[in-house]
Protein backbone atom coordinates (compact mmCIF):
# COMPACT_ATOMS: atom_id res chain seq x y z
CA UNK A 1 0.00 0.00 0.00
CA UNK A 2 1.56 3.29 -1.16
CA UNK A 3 1.80 6.51 1.30
CA UNK A 4 0.74 9.35 0.05
CA UNK A 5 2.48 12.33 1.60
CA UNK A 6 0.14 15.36 2.51
CA UNK A 7 0.47 18.38 -0.34
CA UNK A 8 1.34 20.77 2.45
CA UNK A 9 3.89 18.62 3.56
CA UNK A 10 5.32 18.77 0.22
CA UNK A 11 5.21 22.15 0.68
CA UNK A 12 7.31 22.74 3.73
CA UNK A 13 10.05 20.40 1.66
CA UNK A 14 10.44 23.06 -0.67
CA UNK A 15 10.47 25.77 1.73
CA UNK A 16 12.89 23.92 3.62
CA UNK A 17 15.48 22.93 0.67
CA UNK A 18 15.31 26.50 -0.34
CA UNK A 19 16.13 27.88 2.85
CA UNK A 20 19.44 25.49 3.37
CA UNK A 21 20.12 26.59 -0.18
CA UNK A 22 20.40 29.80 0.83
CA UNK A 23 22.66 29.12 4.11
CA UNK A 24 24.97 27.29 2.23
CA UNK A 25 25.31 30.17 -0.17
CA UNK A 26 25.64 32.63 2.60
CA UNK A 27 28.37 30.90 4.36
CA UNK A 28 30.43 29.83 0.85
CA UNK A 29 30.30 33.96 0.35
CA UNK A 30 31.62 34.45 3.68
CA UNK A 31 34.58 32.23 3.52
CA UNK A 32 35.45 33.35 -0.37
CA UNK A 33 35.74 37.19 1.23
CA UNK A 34 37.72 36.10 4.09
CA UNK A 35 40.31 34.46 1.32
CA UNK A 36 40.03 36.98 -0.93
CA UNK A 37 40.36 39.92 1.65
CA UNK A 38 44.13 40.85 2.81
CA UNK A 39 45.29 39.20 6.01
CA UNK A 40 45.07 43.35 7.48
CA UNK A 41 41.60 44.00 6.18
CA UNK A 42 40.44 40.09 7.62
CA UNK A 43 42.16 40.95 11.11
CA UNK A 44 39.81 44.13 11.07
CA UNK A 45 36.82 42.63 10.40
CA UNK A 46 37.72 40.24 13.20
CA UNK A 47 38.05 43.30 15.66
CA UNK A 48 34.84 44.88 14.97
CA UNK A 49 33.07 41.45 14.71
CA UNK A 50 32.01 41.60 18.13
CA UNK A 51 30.47 45.05 18.37
CA UNK A 52 28.30 44.34 14.86
CA UNK A 53 26.98 41.39 16.31
CA UNK A 54 26.17 43.79 19.33
CA UNK A 55 24.14 46.51 17.35
CA UNK A 56 22.35 43.48 15.64
CA UNK A 57 21.18 41.78 18.57
CA UNK A 58 19.91 45.34 19.91
CA UNK A 59 17.97 45.74 16.84
CA UNK A 60 14.46 44.65 16.96
CA UNK A 61 13.70 41.97 14.85
CA UNK A 62 10.61 41.98 12.46
CA UNK A 63 8.87 38.12 12.88
CA UNK A 64 9.24 36.06 8.95
CA UNK A 65 6.03 35.25 7.59
CA UNK A 66 5.36 32.16 4.88
CA UNK A 67 4.90 34.58 2.32
CA UNK A 68 8.67 36.02 3.48
CA UNK A 69 10.10 32.46 2.81
CA UNK A 70 8.44 31.67 -0.29
CA UNK A 71 9.42 35.27 -1.95
CA UNK A 72 11.76 36.73 0.29
CA UNK A 73 11.74 39.66 2.50
CA UNK A 74 10.67 42.55 -0.13
CA UNK A 75 12.06 45.44 2.79
CA UNK A 76 15.50 43.68 2.79
CA UNK A 77 15.76 43.20 -1.00
CA UNK A 78 14.35 47.30 -1.17
CA UNK A 79 17.78 48.19 1.51
CA UNK A 80 20.50 46.06 -1.10
CA UNK A 81 19.07 47.99 -4.10
CA UNK A 82 19.57 51.47 -2.33
CA UNK A 83 22.00 53.10 -3.61
CA UNK A 84 24.91 53.18 -1.64
CA UNK A 85 26.77 57.07 -1.01
CA UNK A 86 30.72 57.09 -0.22
CA UNK A 87 32.35 60.02 1.77
CA UNK A 88 33.94 61.75 -0.69
CA UNK A 89 37.89 61.36 -0.69
CA UNK A 90 39.89 64.03 0.95
CA UNK A 91 43.22 64.45 -0.90
CA UNK A 92 45.42 65.81 0.61
CA UNK A 93 48.02 68.20 -1.51
CA UNK A 94 52.18 67.68 -0.99
CA UNK A 95 53.22 71.24 0.27
CA UNK A 96 55.04 72.54 -2.83
CA UNK A 97 58.74 72.40 -2.95
CA UNK A 98 60.78 75.83 -2.58
CA UNK A 99 62.17 77.42 -5.54
CA UNK A 100 66.13 77.12 -5.93
CA UNK A 101 67.50 80.84 -5.02
CA UNK A 102 68.49 82.72 -7.55
CA UNK A 103 72.51 83.28 -8.58
CA UNK A 104 73.40 86.69 -7.98
CA UNK A 105 74.72 88.32 -10.59
CA UNK A 106 78.34 88.74 -10.46
CA UNK A 107 78.99 92.60 -12.09
CA UNK A 108 81.41 91.97 -14.96
CA UNK A 109 85.00 94.01 -14.65
CA UNK A 110 85.22 97.79 -16.15
CA UNK A 111 87.81 96.07 -18.64
CA UNK A 112 86.59 92.85 -18.92
CA UNK A 113 87.35 90.56 -22.40
CA UNK A 114 84.14 91.45 -24.90
CA UNK A 115 83.53 88.17 -26.70
CA UNK A 116 81.13 89.03 -29.80
CA UNK A 117 79.26 86.12 -31.57
CA UNK A 118 78.61 87.08 -35.07
CA UNK A 119 76.20 85.16 -37.54
CA UNK A 120 72.79 83.90 -38.51
CA UNK A 121 69.66 82.18 -35.74
CA UNK A 122 72.77 79.62 -34.40
CA UNK A 123 74.81 82.22 -33.74
CA UNK A 124 72.14 83.68 -31.40
CA UNK A 125 71.65 80.01 -29.37
CA UNK A 126 75.39 80.36 -29.28
CA UNK A 127 75.51 83.58 -27.53
CA UNK A 128 73.02 82.42 -25.12
CA UNK A 129 74.92 79.35 -24.02
CA UNK A 130 78.23 81.44 -23.87
CA UNK A 131 76.69 83.81 -21.49
CA UNK A 132 75.57 81.27 -19.16
CA UNK A 133 78.95 79.45 -19.24
CA UNK A 134 80.78 82.79 -18.02
CA UNK A 135 78.08 83.94 -15.87
CA UNK A 136 79.97 84.12 -13.24
CA UNK A 137 82.96 85.18 -14.63
CA UNK A 138 83.48 88.92 -14.10
CA UNK A 139 86.44 88.98 -16.56
CA UNK A 140 84.50 88.46 -19.81
CA UNK A 141 81.75 89.69 -21.46
CA UNK A 142 79.37 87.85 -23.82
CA UNK A 143 77.57 90.35 -27.12
CA UNK A 144 75.22 88.95 -29.53
CA UNK A 145 75.68 90.18 -32.96
CA UNK A 146 73.34 87.71 -34.56
CA UNK A 147 71.21 88.36 -37.34
CA UNK A 148 68.53 85.84 -38.28
CA UNK A 149 68.35 84.93 -41.46
CA UNK A 150 71.57 86.77 -42.81
CA UNK A 151 73.82 84.51 -45.07
CA UNK A 152 77.30 85.88 -47.26
CA UNK A 153 74.89 84.53 -50.20
CA UNK A 154 72.78 88.35 -49.43
CA UNK A 155 74.60 91.05 -48.91
CA UNK A 156 71.53 92.81 -50.25
CA UNK A 157 69.36 91.51 -47.60
CA UNK A 158 72.32 91.99 -44.69
CA UNK A 159 76.34 92.75 -45.82
CA UNK A 160 78.82 90.73 -43.21
CA UNK A 161 81.81 92.23 -44.62
CA UNK A 162 80.44 95.89 -44.23
CA UNK A 163 79.29 94.66 -40.78
CA UNK A 164 82.33 93.45 -39.56
CA UNK A 165 84.33 96.41 -40.92
CA UNK A 166 82.14 99.21 -38.90
CA UNK A 167 82.35 96.90 -35.82
CA UNK A 168 86.13 97.09 -36.08
CA UNK A 169 86.34 100.73 -36.23
CA UNK A 170 84.07 101.04 -33.75
CA UNK A 171 86.36 98.72 -31.85
CA UNK A 172 82.92 96.92 -30.09
CA UNK A 173 84.87 93.62 -29.26
CA UNK A 174 87.94 91.97 -28.48
CA UNK A 175 87.73 89.01 -29.49
CA UNK A 176 85.14 86.88 -32.33
CA UNK A 177 83.48 83.70 -32.69
CA UNK A 178 81.69 83.09 -35.68
CA UNK A 179 78.85 80.04 -36.32
CA UNK A 180 76.70 81.17 -40.19
CA UNK A 181 75.88 79.26 -42.81
CA UNK A 182 72.26 77.83 -42.38
CA UNK A 183 70.91 80.01 -45.01
CA UNK A 184 73.27 80.17 -47.26
CA UNK A 185 72.14 77.17 -49.81
CA UNK A 186 71.00 79.49 -51.95
CA UNK A 187 71.38 81.57 -55.48
CA UNK A 188 73.71 84.32 -55.78
CA UNK A 189 73.77 87.14 -57.85
CA UNK A 190 76.68 88.46 -59.42
CA UNK A 191 76.80 91.03 -61.68
CA UNK A 192 73.33 90.68 -63.01
CA UNK A 193 73.73 86.54 -63.56
CA UNK A 194 72.00 84.21 -61.23
CA UNK A 195 73.97 81.49 -60.17
CA UNK A 196 72.85 78.36 -58.26
CA UNK A 197 74.17 77.19 -55.12
CA UNK A 198 77.81 75.48 -54.89
CA UNK A 199 78.10 75.65 -58.25
CA UNK A 200 81.82 76.80 -59.83
CA UNK A 201 81.30 80.54 -60.01
CA UNK A 202 79.14 80.18 -56.54
CA UNK A 203 81.62 78.65 -54.62
CA UNK A 204 84.69 81.19 -55.61
CA UNK A 205 82.42 84.14 -55.21
CA UNK A 206 81.55 82.59 -51.64
CA UNK A 207 85.05 81.46 -50.40
CA UNK A 208 86.18 85.04 -51.48
CA UNK A 209 83.61 87.12 -49.04
CA UNK A 210 84.28 84.25 -46.10
CA UNK A 211 88.26 85.32 -46.85
CA UNK A 212 87.49 89.21 -47.09
CA UNK A 213 85.66 88.61 -43.56
CA UNK A 214 88.45 86.50 -42.10
CA UNK A 215 91.68 89.15 -43.48
CA UNK A 216 89.36 92.04 -42.10
CA UNK A 217 89.88 90.50 -38.37
CA UNK A 218 93.40 89.77 -38.83
CA UNK A 219 94.36 92.99 -39.78
CA UNK A 220 92.70 94.56 -37.09
CA UNK A 221 94.58 92.44 -34.65
CA UNK A 222 91.07 90.63 -33.39
CA UNK A 223 91.49 86.62 -32.95
CA UNK A 224 88.66 85.13 -34.61
CA UNK A 225 87.19 81.21 -33.81
CA UNK A 226 85.25 80.32 -36.98
CA UNK A 227 82.30 77.69 -35.41
CA UNK A 228 81.70 74.47 -38.01
CA UNK A 229 78.33 73.75 -38.78
CA UNK A 230 76.75 70.37 -37.36
CA UNK A 231 75.31 67.49 -39.39
CA UNK A 232 71.92 68.46 -40.35
CA UNK A 233 68.85 65.91 -40.51
CA UNK A 234 67.34 66.16 -43.88
CA UNK A 235 69.86 64.78 -46.18
CA UNK A 236 69.84 66.71 -49.54
CA UNK A 237 69.81 69.65 -47.00
CA UNK A 238 72.87 67.97 -44.95
CA UNK A 239 75.02 67.31 -47.59
CA UNK A 240 74.72 70.87 -49.33
CA UNK A 241 75.94 72.29 -45.85
CA UNK A 242 78.69 69.74 -45.38
CA UNK A 243 80.05 71.32 -49.01
CA UNK A 244 79.80 74.91 -47.15
CA UNK A 245 81.57 73.68 -44.08
CA UNK A 246 84.36 72.89 -45.92
CA UNK A 247 84.38 75.54 -48.27
CA UNK A 248 84.37 77.63 -45.04
CA UNK A 249 87.05 75.98 -43.29
CA UNK A 250 89.45 76.26 -46.25
CA UNK A 251 88.95 80.26 -46.13
CA UNK A 252 88.75 80.33 -43.00
CA UNK A 253 92.50 78.13 -42.55
CA UNK A 254 93.80 80.22 -45.58
CA UNK A 255 93.34 83.48 -43.46
CA UNK A 256 94.98 81.95 -40.52
CA UNK A 257 91.94 82.14 -37.99
CA UNK A 258 90.69 79.06 -35.52
CA UNK A 259 88.20 76.71 -37.36
CA UNK A 260 86.45 74.67 -34.47
CA UNK A 261 85.09 71.56 -36.16
CA UNK A 262 81.92 70.10 -34.08
CA UNK A 263 80.41 67.95 -37.09
CA UNK A 264 81.69 64.24 -35.47
CA UNK A 265 80.70 65.95 -32.04
CA UNK A 266 76.90 65.93 -32.74
CA UNK A 267 76.95 63.25 -35.20
CA UNK A 268 76.36 59.18 -34.62
CA UNK A 269 79.21 56.95 -35.03
CA UNK A 270 78.68 56.78 -38.42
CA UNK A 271 78.42 60.41 -39.25
CA UNK A 272 74.83 60.92 -39.26
CA UNK A 273 72.36 63.23 -37.46
CA UNK A 274 70.68 62.14 -34.23
CA UNK A 275 68.43 64.16 -32.39
CA UNK A 276 70.02 63.14 -29.14
CA UNK A 277 73.70 62.84 -27.42
CA UNK A 278 75.21 62.98 -24.45
CA UNK A 279 75.34 66.32 -22.38
CA UNK A 280 78.33 67.59 -20.33
CA UNK A 281 77.54 65.41 -17.59
CA UNK A 282 77.49 62.34 -20.36
CA UNK A 283 73.43 62.26 -19.75
CA UNK A 284 72.05 61.32 -23.10
CA UNK A 285 69.42 64.27 -23.53
CA UNK A 286 67.88 65.89 -26.80
CA UNK A 287 70.92 67.56 -28.72
CA UNK A 288 68.74 69.45 -30.94
CA UNK A 289 64.98 70.94 -31.91
CA UNK A 290 62.31 69.79 -33.82
CA UNK A 291 63.16 71.66 -37.30
CA UNK A 292 66.41 69.26 -37.56
CA UNK A 293 69.02 72.52 -37.52
CA UNK A 294 68.81 74.30 -34.68
CA UNK A 295 70.94 72.79 -30.89
CA UNK A 296 68.29 72.49 -28.01
CA UNK A 297 69.58 74.37 -25.03
CA UNK A 298 71.78 71.25 -23.68
CA UNK A 299 73.10 70.78 -27.52
CA UNK A 300 73.90 74.99 -27.08
CA UNK A 301 75.62 74.37 -23.82
CA UNK A 302 77.84 71.94 -25.31
CA UNK A 303 78.90 73.75 -28.02
CA UNK A 304 79.75 76.54 -25.77
CA UNK A 305 82.04 74.12 -23.85
CA UNK A 306 83.93 73.32 -27.02
CA UNK A 307 84.32 76.89 -27.99
CA UNK A 308 85.62 77.37 -24.61
CA UNK A 309 88.45 74.96 -25.07
CA UNK A 310 89.90 77.22 -28.30
CA UNK A 311 89.06 80.11 -26.55
CA UNK A 312 91.51 79.46 -24.44
CA UNK A 313 94.04 80.33 -26.51
CA UNK A 314 93.22 84.01 -26.32
CA UNK A 315 91.30 84.25 -23.18
CA UNK A 316 92.59 82.80 -19.28
CA UNK A 317 90.38 84.04 -17.07
CA UNK A 318 92.34 87.22 -16.24
CA UNK A 319 90.83 89.97 -18.43
CA UNK A 320 92.43 91.53 -21.81
CA UNK A 321 93.28 89.28 -25.24
CA UNK A 322 96.39 88.80 -26.85
CA UNK A 323 97.32 86.84 -30.18
CA UNK A 324 100.85 86.42 -28.56
CA UNK A 325 99.79 83.49 -26.22
CA UNK A 326 99.11 80.98 -29.11
CA UNK A 327 102.64 81.86 -30.38
CA UNK A 328 104.51 78.64 -29.08
CA UNK A 329 108.15 80.57 -29.25
CA UNK A 330 106.70 83.89 -27.23
CA UNK A 331 108.71 83.83 -24.10
CA UNK A 332 112.21 82.06 -25.40
CA UNK A 333 115.25 83.02 -27.11
CA UNK A 334 113.84 82.60 -30.74
CA UNK A 335 111.09 84.99 -30.40
CA UNK A 336 113.30 87.53 -32.22
CA UNK A 337 113.28 85.26 -35.55
CA UNK A 338 112.20 85.83 -38.38
CA UNK A 339 109.04 84.16 -39.19
CA UNK A 340 105.32 84.94 -40.19
CA UNK A 341 102.96 85.99 -37.56
CA UNK A 342 101.12 83.41 -35.85
CA UNK A 343 97.93 83.22 -34.83
CA UNK A 344 96.89 80.53 -33.56
CA UNK A 345 96.58 76.65 -34.75
CA UNK A 346 95.27 78.02 -38.08
CA UNK A 347 98.51 79.73 -38.61
CA UNK A 348 100.29 77.25 -37.64
CA UNK A 349 98.49 74.94 -40.14
CA UNK A 350 99.29 77.48 -42.87
CA UNK A 351 102.59 76.92 -42.26
CA UNK A 352 103.13 73.70 -42.50
CA UNK A 353 100.87 73.58 -45.72
CA UNK A 354 103.13 76.62 -47.19
CA UNK A 355 106.66 74.55 -45.95
CA UNK A 356 109.48 75.32 -43.56
CA UNK A 357 110.19 71.58 -43.34
CA UNK A 358 112.13 71.07 -39.86
CA UNK A 359 114.27 67.14 -39.30
CA UNK A 360 112.76 65.64 -36.16
CA UNK A 361 116.06 63.37 -35.95
CA UNK A 362 118.03 66.91 -36.33
CA UNK A 363 119.75 67.72 -33.36
CA UNK A 364 118.40 71.23 -32.10
CA UNK A 365 120.32 74.46 -32.62
CA UNK A 366 120.14 76.97 -30.65
CA UNK A 367 117.94 80.48 -31.41
CA UNK A 368 121.79 82.05 -31.54
CA UNK A 369 122.83 80.20 -34.73
CA UNK A 370 119.49 81.34 -36.44
CA UNK A 371 120.16 84.61 -38.73
CA UNK A 372 117.95 86.39 -36.20
CA UNK A 373 115.93 89.97 -37.06
CA UNK A 374 119.04 91.89 -34.86
CA UNK A 375 121.25 90.64 -37.80
CA UNK A 376 118.94 91.80 -40.40
CA UNK A 377 119.03 95.07 -39.02
CA UNK A 378 123.12 95.94 -38.48
CA UNK A 379 123.79 95.40 -41.72
CA UNK A 380 122.30 93.65 -45.42
CA UNK A 381 121.76 90.29 -45.79
CA UNK A 382 124.64 88.71 -47.83
CA UNK A 383 123.13 85.51 -49.80
CA UNK A 384 126.46 84.17 -49.44
CA UNK A 385 125.74 82.74 -45.78
CA UNK A 386 123.60 80.44 -47.24
CA UNK A 387 126.41 78.99 -48.50
CA UNK A 388 127.74 78.78 -45.38
CA UNK A 389 125.17 77.28 -43.29
CA UNK A 390 125.96 73.82 -42.14
CA UNK A 391 124.30 71.22 -44.16
CA UNK A 392 121.01 70.04 -41.98
CA UNK A 393 120.47 74.29 -40.70
CA UNK A 394 117.15 75.59 -41.19
CA UNK A 395 118.37 78.64 -43.70
CA UNK A 396 120.76 75.80 -45.29
CA UNK A 397 117.88 75.50 -47.97
CA UNK A 398 119.03 72.42 -48.73
CA UNK A 399 122.74 74.09 -50.39
CA UNK A 400 124.69 74.21 -47.22
CA UNK A 401 128.34 73.27 -46.86
CA UNK A 402 129.20 69.63 -46.07
CA UNK A 403 131.13 68.88 -43.02
CA UNK A 404 134.88 68.16 -44.03
CA UNK A 405 134.65 65.10 -42.65
CA UNK A 406 131.76 64.19 -44.57
CA UNK A 407 132.80 65.20 -47.39
CA UNK A 408 136.36 62.97 -46.89
CA UNK A 409 134.04 60.09 -46.40
CA UNK A 410 132.25 60.77 -49.23
CA UNK A 411 135.20 61.45 -51.65
CA UNK A 412 136.59 58.04 -50.32
CA UNK A 413 133.43 55.78 -51.25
Amino acid sequence: MKTRWPVWTTGLLVVASLLLGDVLAAHAQSSAAVVAAPRSAVVRQQQEAPKLIAQEEQRPRRRRTLMDLLFGDQQEQQRERAPVTEAPAVVRKAPAAAAAPAKPKVEKAAGATRLAVFGDSMASDLAKALDRLYAEDPNIVIRSEAVGDSSFVRPDFFDWNKAIGEQIAADSFDIAVVIIGINDRQKMRLDGVSYGSLTPEWTAAYSARVADFVAQLRRAGKPAIWVGLPPMEAKSYRDAINQINEIQKLAVFAGGAEFLDIYDRFATEDGKYTTHGPDLNGNRVRMRKDDGIHFSAAGADKLAFYVSQTLRLYYRGGGGVGIEIADPLSGTEAQTMLRPPYQGLGQIRLLEVAGAVIPLTHAQRRAGDLVSAGALQAAAFDPALLLEAPAGRVDAFGVGKVPEGERLNAGGR
